[in-house]
């Protein structure tokens, strides 16, 4: 995803409310929104999930944790939304790990003009080491982090904090964005942007009493090297932000809004915590018993059909929801006017040959007269990347395409296809690839070179093993499927 803000993104900045130009807050917007200007933000929801760290595919690794990033401008309010955050989210694991610890010492010579430092300049942290605590922790490691005494300008030697793995890592700091190696690590980037003259006002109070600081110092320390520091590092820093919260801790709808957004991401598969465009159905025990039949390998040809259909309905039916919509009004027989939504025009399915032919009679039933085209691909000898044939309509370009699959294993075939589609002009974001399971390999491989399309799958499997097989998987789907045998084919 490109880093650089749009105009849009700009000027949402510049509304009064909560702007989230980078959050999708699934499930919410059924419901009414507590006041107007949440309403904007929520039709500006894009991903606050970064993608560029893989989730393991071991599953005796430990869950990855969630991490959030929490920046802004000095005595913003960030310790307090953080505070917040972990009120919140009173039945997990938080640890908060605030950058100011990683100041680095001063040097004798710089003690004896401590004046002129520039405590807000990216050098003044060691920002190595807070890379290397935030690695330390995501991998499940407990960290002891220093302790930085404001009043000597130097670490404790004498104690540390002893920081454990937890479900949600908070970064918290001024300069947190600053580095994209700690920002990628990020799952979740909020900017608490609060004004300038509130900011002043607590700075002046926070250095005098918890300090020993007085007035005139703070005043010319802020006039120096804190606000051309804002203006030099910290402001520019907040187009990296998913969630940009005036007003501090005072708005509580927009941490309100991001704590229902962690609870979420928190009962997901780690993969779709990294990879926003990944979209597990959520499981019931009917979907988790009609697993447990199709992946037995005893199960009759007969009951393996009727209940992959009636899985590969749910499937359909949930990546339909994703497809844009308009609003529509109709009267009912009562004579009410209803407001609802009208169903996407241009669409069309496509069938990676031979298993992705199973979905076609459910999309049809959901969808009346849609248009399917097909795609074979060479799975044997070449990584799944030789087309042979294709029949598409000649008008995909225009329209938004279900791409079919059951099973997504190396994920070689599902990027050749996805390639095509794109060559032949369907842009990225209007492919949403449907399939059964996933393996984490082929989600990786997919989402990497195609971060704008959806995946919808109604499970993500342990990994691939020598043979590139999914497991525990559920065999050849299309031999078992349209009871053929390797023999056969």
């Amino acid at each position: 995803m490109p880093e650089d803000s749009s105009s849009i993104d700009y000027a949402m900045e510049k509304a009064s409310g909560p702007h989230f130009s980078g959050l999708r807050f699934d499930g919410l917007l059924s419901s009414s929104p507590p006041n107007s200007s949440v309403v904007s933000s929520l039709s500006h929801l894009r991903s606050a999930v970064s993608s560029s760290s893989p989730a393991s595919s071991d599953p005796d690794a430990p869950k990855q944790p969630f991490i959030i990033g929490v920046s802004g401008g000095t005595a913003s309010g960030k310790t307090t939304v953080c505070d917040m955050i972990i009120q919140q989210l009173h039945d997990h694991r938080v640890v908060l790990v605030n950058q100011d610890s990683f100041y680095r010492g001063l040097t004798s010579e710089e003690l004896q003009r401590v004046q002129e430092y520039n405590f807000d300049h990216p050098d003044a942290f060691d920002t190595e080491q807070l890379l290397h605590c935030a690695e330390t922790l995501k991998s499940g490691q407990p960290y002891q982090v220093p302790i930085y005494d404001f009043k000597t300008h130097q670490r404790r030697s004498d104690t540390f904090r002893q920081v454990n793995a937890s479900d949600v890592i908070i970064l918290e700091g001024i300069l947190v964005f600053h580095d994209s190696r700690v920002r990628n690590l990020m799952n979740m980037k909020i900017f608490v942007d609060t004004d300038a003259d509130v900011r002043l006002a607590r700075r002046i109070r926070r250095d005098t009493v918890e300090r020993g600081r007085d007035v005139n110092s703070v005043l010319e320390q802020y006039a120096k090297f804190v606000k051309p520091a804002f203006d030099d590092f910290v402001l520019p820093s907040k187009k990296y932000a998913d969630v940009i919260i005036p007003r501090g801790g005072d708005n509580h709808v927009a941490v309100d809004l991001i704590t229902q957004h962690i609870h979420t991401k928190l009962g997901q598969h780690d993969l779709c915590k990294i990879y926003p465009n990944v979209y597990v159905i959520q499981s019931t025990f009917q979907i988790r018993g009609m697993h447990t039949l199709i992946r037995e390998k005893d199960i009759s040809k007969h009951d393996f059909v009727f209940y992959s259909d009636r899985l590969i309905r749910l499937v359909v039916e949930h990546g339909l929801g994703h497809l844009p919509f308009t609003e529509k009004q109709v009267v009912t027989p009562t004579g009410a006017v209803y407001t609802g939504v009208d169903f996407c025009k241009k669409l069309c399915g496509v069938s990676i040959i031979r298993s992705g032919e199973s979905m076609e009679n459910a999309l049809r039933a959901c969808c009346k007269g849609i248009k399917i085209g097909k795609i074979l691909i060479h799975r044997d000898g070449d990584n799944g990347k030789q087309l042979i044939y294709e029949k598409l309509p000649h008008d995909i370009s225009e329209r938004h395409v279900l791409l079919l699959d059951p099973v997504l294993a190396t994920g070689n075939s599902a990027n050749q296809a996805i390639e095509l589609l794109i060559q032949k002009g369907v842009p990225e974001s209007h492919i949403i690839f449907l399939n059964l399971i996933s393996a984490p390999e082929g989600i990786h491989c997919v989402c990497k070179r195609f971060p704008a399309l959806k995946i919808v799958t109604s499970e993500i499997d342990q990994c691939l093993n020598q043979e590139f097989r999914v497991i525990p998987g559920l065999g050849e789907f299309g031999d078992r499927y349209f009871g053929t045998d390797e023999e056969d084919q």
